[in-house]
């Protein structure tokens, strides 16, 4: 599977039911920059240099704003306690570990019983037709976009029970 994996490291003394870290939006402080996306984007690309990277492609980044009313806010995948995505999958790829909801792009007949299963908007088709959304990718402690907000609108902690 393209792009930056999941570091397990976080999550591995998490548990079945231990609060987890996960990505949560407060959107009174969102811009709606979309700095968000792009990190979002150059963070699947394993390059170092975003420009580079970027440059002349159409983004598709697993995190994606929203606009309404004059309030903006990100849209990612949850990774719900219990995730209907996960349960509807007629193949199994996509799958739980440690709070975190991955998929299993060889697995993926691309049926998009996910997409239309979640609740949020947050599985999309890929360009090769299997399906993506956010798998918390994580560089430096926190996933791209939330290192990338300018306004600290996007924060990655544990609240609550998972």
């Amino acid at each position: 599977m393209g792009g930056v994996s999941c570091d397990e490291r976080l999550f591995a003394s998490r548990r079945r039911g231990k609060v987890v870290k996960k990505v949560y939006v407060n959107e009174k402080w969102c811009l709606g920059c979309r700095l968000c996306e792009y990190y979002c984007a150059f963070a699947a690309t394993g390059e170092t240099d975003m420009a580079r990277a970027l440059k002349d492609i159409k983004i598709r980044p697993k995190i994606t704003i929203e606009e309404r009313d004059g309030i903006s806010f990100a849209v990612s995948c949850r990774h719900c306690r219990e995730p209907l995505c996960v349960k509807g999958c007629i193949t199994g790829a996509m799958s739980v570990a440690n709070g975190v909801i991955t998929i299993d792009r060889e697995r993926c007949v691309s049926c998009y019983t996910c997409i239309l299963i979640c609740p949020f908007g947050a599985v999309s088709p890929s360009e090769d037709g299997a399906v993506e959304k956010c798998e918390l990718c994580v560089r430096g402690g926190h996933p791209a976009c939330v290192s990338g907000c300018p306004n600290g609108a996007i924060v990655f902690e544990e609240r609550g029970s998972a």
